[in-house]
């Protein structure tokens, strides 16, 4: 069944009513018919079975049909950090990202970003992101659409992360496996995890050092040299595995 998000206030007693964007969606590219089942949620645990009742000039009306408590969501809210990539990265980022249980998301202005956004650009960049995860929440049938956040410096991310339980870092020139072995094996559910991911060029040393002071763990993801658009998914993959009920 297909997934939608609405507010709290749309969900009635007995009915359910998706707003015109959706209804715009289910209507002329679905081409969905009243009597077809869909499922929604509003960002608790609560997932509604619906059936579509009627399409207005605003929206579908749905009746609700069952409603039940859902563990789709990881119990560990988990960060990923985005260093700018160049091009379309991003969007690929974000969109596996959030596939793989991503909690939030802060772009990365750092030292070695080719990529500079600022004013107007980077607001329309983070409403293109922003719909994009919640496309993404929907065909993974997430709870949440993650949120993407303003570009911080990497300064005022690092800061943002103090309030995380665990905050790790990879870093090409981390070594000791094992380490990075007992660091994630030591990752209980219910933990906040925030995931620091470079940009092509890598961390600067400078960088590297701010994320030790403000106790930000650099580990390392094997011998290859991975992408920026491959390592976050990689430990992020690893995260999901171990935390996942």
């Amino acid at each position: 069944m297909h997934h939608f998000f609405v507010d709290k206030s749309r969900i009635g007693e007995h009915e359910i009513r998706i707003g015109e964007a959706d209804r715009n969606h289910i209507r002329n590219v679905l081409r969905m018919k009243p009597g077809e089942r869909i499922t929604v949620s509003s960002g608790g645990r609560l997932s509604y079975t619906c059936r579509i009742k009627e399409y207005t000039e605003e929206a579908v009306v749905a009746e609700i049909l069952d409603v039940r408590e859902t563990e789709q969501e990881l119990t560990s809210k988990i960060w990923l950090f985005q260093g700018l990539p160049k091009n379309d990265k991003m969007e690929l980022i974000i969109q596996k990202a959030v596939e793989l249980g991503v909690y939030a998301v802060v772009p990365m202005a750092t030292k070695r970003a080719v990529v500079r956004l600022e004013g107007k650009k980077e607001e329309t960049k983070r409403r293109r992101w922003q719909g994009i995860a919640e496309s993404a929440a929907k065909q993974a049938k997430r709870m949440i659409i993650p949120e993407i956040f303003p570009v911080r410096p990497f300064k005022e991310a690092a800061a943002l992360a103090e309030k995380l339980d665990v905050r790790l870092i990879p870093y090409e020139l981390a070594e000791d496996m094992a380490h990075t072995r007992e660091i994630f094996s030591n990752i209980s559910p219910g933990q906040s995890v925030g995931l620091f991911i470079g940009p092509e060029g890598g961390f600067a040393p400078e960088e590297i050092e701010e994320a030790v002071t403000r106790y930000i763990q650099p580990i390392t993801l094997g011998r290859r040299i991975l992408r920026t658009e491959t390592a976050g998914i990689a430990a992020l993959s690893v995260l999901m595995y171990l935390l996942e009920r």
